[in-house]
């Protein structure tokens, strides 16, 4: 497996509240973790970074290659569960980080198997054989209205109300997690973003820069491209190749 990510504030924030983790496990199996913080300055990046650490660790901690898919199922859900535990318990503890909370969005990638939950709107998309496929749904007030006719997917790109979220780590006690299962074969890359990246870099752009198959260039080029865009958000990019 190879793996390449990057985070950078872009070129409007003062502080970076995205955080994420990537590692390999045994058995050529690779994860990704990515998170995107919200509740002013100091509540996102808390959130984002103690999310990212209670997920990283029990990925690391209870993953093993002889897992079936049901159980990685359960990994994935048990470890953002966790998370969002622990994020709510620090904001009901601290008045001053009441509010904060964080997307999700994490992946275990085995064979031939990408396994994504996520929480959000941060995302997951397949990209190569020339197309780009969005894998996860966004929780968002926005995406609400497409799934309702209300809006086409054209005006959700430049609605108003965009960045308002309906599902995030931390905001309450429990949390419903989306999980999806998807083949990933030698000519595609998964690529897990913020939405620094996904609101800057059209699909057709993605593609432009992943097609030459230069991987260890991927996360650069894409912040890169955001930050050319207005970089107007924190940009996080993780890409997993096989």
């Amino acid at each position: 497996m190879k793996i390449v990510a990057k985070t950078d504030k872009g070129k409007i924030r003062e502080s970076n509240q995205d955080a994420y983790a990537v590692g390999e496990l045994p058995g050529e199996v690779a994860w990704a973790v990515v998170c995107d913080g919200m509740g002013g300055a100091a509540g996102g990046n808390i959130a984002s970074a103690l999310a990212v650490k209670v997920i990283s660790d029990k990925i690391t901690s209870c993953f093993n290659e002889k897992m079936r898919e049901s159980s990685i199922k359960n990994l994935l859900d048990s470890a953002i569960t966790a998370a969002n535990i622990e994020v709510y318990d620090m904001a009901d503890s601290h008045s001053e980080l009441y509010g904060m909370g964080t997307t999700v969005v994490c992946a275990i990638v085995r064979q031939d198997t990408a396994y994504i939950a996520h929480a959000g709107d941060s995302r997951a998309y397949i990209a190569g054989n020339d197309e780009v496929k969005q894998i996860t749904t966004d929780h968002s007030m926005v995406q609400d209205l497409v799934d309702r006719g209300k809006i086409t997917a054209e005006e959700a790109e430049h609605h108003p109300n965009k960045n308002i979220i309906t599902r995030a780590v931390g905001v309450d006690k429990r949390i419903d997690i989306d999980f999806d299962q998807f083949d990933l074969n030698e000519s595609e890359t998964l690529i897990l973003c913020t939405d620094g990246l996904s609101n800057y870099v059209s699909t057709n752009e993605l593609l432009e820069d992943i097609k030459d198959g230069q991987y260890y260039a991927f996360a650069d080029r894409l912040v890169k491209r955001a930050n050319n865009n207005g970089g107007g958000d924190n940009i996080t990019v993780v890409a997993i190749a096989k």
